[in-house]
């Protein structure tokens, strides 16, 4: 099992750095989860400080090797009726292949039911195919609703497209 550990305000340049590496494929090394109908940014830390103080639930958690090399990260913030929200879940695009990916995600739903988390929702951009049928796999379901993209806001990136929107998938932990 892994280690997450909260992120500390020093984590968030790195934090910021690996999103855009992930959803942005602007590493060495193209990650399959780019976001390619969106263009710009997916973060900055100065966005990721803003988010987490506006939301006093929510942390970032990290996983670092025994180097002290971040591996992934994830926005992990409880919610009510022991509805726990999961976001931002990145690993490094250059270690893909080696089921980080899978393994974060179990730890970040063993983190939620530590702390009493009975469910744990997310959103998905809706044409993310490929990335809804990897939750799908792992016991995530399509729960009918949508939530409206961030048109105007570039805080998330400028869209490519004007059919974006939110799916909600759920799991029971």
């Amino acid at each position: 099992m892994i280690q997450l550990t909260p992120a500390a305000e020093a984590d968030l340049p790195e934090i910021a750095a690996l999103s855009n590496w992930a959803y942005r494929g602007t590493g060495a090394v193209a990650s399959w989860t780019v976001e390619s109908y969106l263009e710009g940014e997916r973060t900055t830390a100065e966005a990721l400080r803003a988010d987490l103080a506006a939301n006093p639930e929510a942390q970032i958690l990290v996983w670092r090797d025994e180097s002290g090399e971040l591996q992934g990260h994830c926005w992990l913030e409880a919610g009510p009726d022991g509805a726990w929200y999961l976001g931002l879940l990145s690993v490094r695009p250059d270690r893909q292949d080696r089921k980080l990916g899978r393994t974060l995600l179990a730890a970040a739903e063993d983190h939620a039911r530590a702390r009493g988390g009975r469910r744990m929702q997310m959103t998905v951009i809706n044409v993310r195919d490929t990335l809804i049928a990897w939750y799908q796999r792992r016991g995530y379901g399509l729960t009918g609703e949508t939530r409206p993209f961030p048109y105007g806001d570039e805080r998330f990136g400028r869209p490519l497209r004007d059919d974006l929107c939110f799916v909600v998938l759920e799991r029971g932990l």
